[in-house]
């Protein structure tokens, strides 16, 4: 049944695969032998296979977990450095045809105040993200053929990259929407959106049939497949996620990865992103009815595991998790983070009245913006706004070569200085700025090549002027 370059999902992602490796992972996590082999061949950066990676996820030794931590740091440093990129979800529509049991925008929920956004509303919103300092959004809306037809998305991206206020601009728009057909991906890849994001759930077939009882996304193969779709109309950058807490965390951590290498295999690149989303208490939602919670300290080592076995992806991790945690992941293998969002229906321009609540979930890390990016830059890490690779066409396997060469720090380092410069000279408490000006003046020495060094600074000096939007 398992066939990694297979284009029926019940194939790659193999449901007898995927309990044979957790068998195989159960039976060796009392392996030293083994786990030190796997831990040498992590060592090479190239990755691990599905079961490789549930051996060390299952690895009851603790002086090897340290180990399996201190790797996952130290591979996010050598690919990523000390760069966290910024991003907003911005929601367009909850109106849902769906009846995923965990999400409150399934139909049969009553109460909820459905809500669409105007043109209008979409330039009040966006304009509102960028006196926050935004540069990138993740466009999120329910599945809707007659409230949330692609043409509806499609009028939504148009609208937002048309809009320039101040010095704000959106200058990527990634979009998270229901899996649809090649034809609309190319419609999609035509508007110029980033990545293609759509979180499967859950990868186990049964589990995720019941958990999506009615609608289209009953069809878990049309669903599963949706990223080649996604590639074949032309979208390099997808992204992938799992709901953690919907079903068991080992299960679906292996179903992530398989689906990884089948898009490596089959596709030829694989997944931009991986998010790692956990349930959340929302409206006429009650977590505890799943019975699959995963504790902090699992979560950490489930994003650990994950940054070892695919070096060279991207990984989010939203608002739903608090500070705290936010900031033990990050150490481990975390490369984006949304900030300030809101999960409601509208929010940015105005607050929501409590009584007209439209949100998926709710929102553990409240902070500021500027809370957020001050808080990143005491920690040492630089805050990043950049969107330059979208812009310049390194995507897909192109963006790969750049990360696996080593390259990526005289390309994706001074555009993230010339971005968090850009966001501290026009959004900045003067607190932050300050912090900011003396990361940047430090970072400055992390870029190896004298010449793109003293570009740099030639761009900084010209950003503190009033000039904009420069980048390698």
């Amino acid at each position: 049944m398992y066939n990694v370059m297979s284009p029926k999902a019940e194939e790659f992602i193999s449901h007898e695969e995927i309990l044979e490796s957790l068998a195989y992972a159960e039976a060796n996590k009392m392996n030293r032998e083994l786990i030190d082999r796997i831990l040498e061949k992590a060592r090479e950066r190239k990755g691990l296979s599905h079961r490789e990676a549930a051996v060390l996820l299952d690895c009851g030794l603790e002086d090897k977990n340290q180990e399996i931590y201190e790797l996952a740091q130290q591979i996010k440093k050598d690919f990523y450095g000390n760069r966290i990129v910024m991003f907003a979800p911005l929601y367009l529509s909850n109106y849902c045809i769906n009846g995923c049991e965990y999400c409150p925008y399934h139909l049969k929920n009553k109460h909820i105040a459905r809500k669409k956004l105007t043109q209008e509303e979409i330039v009040k919103e966006v304009m509102a993200l960028q006196d926050m300092g935004h540069k990138r959004l993740a466009l999120e809306a329910g599945e809707d053929p007659v409230n949330n037809p692609i043409e509806y998305i499609l009028e939504c991206i148009h609208t937002i990259y048309g809009i320039k206020h101040k010095n704000g601009a959106i200058r990527r728009v990634n979009v998270n929407i229901a899996a649809t057909t090649v034809e609309n991906y190319q419609k999609l890849k035509d508007a110029g959106i980033g990545t293609y994001i759509l979180f499967q759930e859950t990868y186990h077939k049964e589990s995720y049939e019941k958990l999506h009882p009615t609608g289209p996304k009953h069809d878990y193969a049309y669903h599963t497949e949706a990223m080649d779709r996604a590639m074949d109309g032309g979208i390099d950058d997808v992204g992938l996620g799992v709901l953690f807490g919907l079903n068991n965390y080992r299960y679906d951590f292996t179903g992530i990865l398989m689906h990884a290498e089948h898009l490596e295999s089959y596709k030829g690149v694989g997944p931009h992103t991986i998010s790692v989303p956990r349930l959340r208490r929302a409206d006429d939602i009650d977590p505890d009815v799943f019975d699959n919670g995963i504790s902090d300290e699992i979560f950490a080592k489930i994003v650990a595991c994950i940054r070892i076995a695919v070096p060279y992806t991207g990984m989010i991790v939203s608002t739903r998790e608090s500070k705290a945690c936010r900031e033990k992941v990050l150490h481990l293998g975390i490369s984006q983070i949304s900030g300030a969002s809101r999960t409601s229906v509208g929010g940015y321009a105005e607050e929501e009245p409590e009584e007209e609540n439209s949100a998926q979930f709710d929102v553990s890390d409240n902070r500021t913006l500027d809370e957020v990016v001050r808080w990143l830059m005491e920690m040492g890490y630089v805050p990043s706004f950049c969107t330059a690779c979208y812009r310049e066409g390194r995507t897909g396997d192109r963006f790969m070569t750049l990360l696996k060469s080593g390259q990526i720090v005289n390309c994706c380092h001074p555009n993230a200085l010339m971005t968090l410069k850009e966001y501290l000279e026009d959004y900045a408490s003067e607190e932050t700025k300050a912090i900011g000006e003396k990361l940047i003046e430090g970072e400055l020495d992390v870029i190896t090549n004298p010449k793109v060094k003293e570009k740099v600074m030639d761009y900084l000096a010209n950003i503190h002027n009033g000039k904009r939007d420069f980048r390698f």
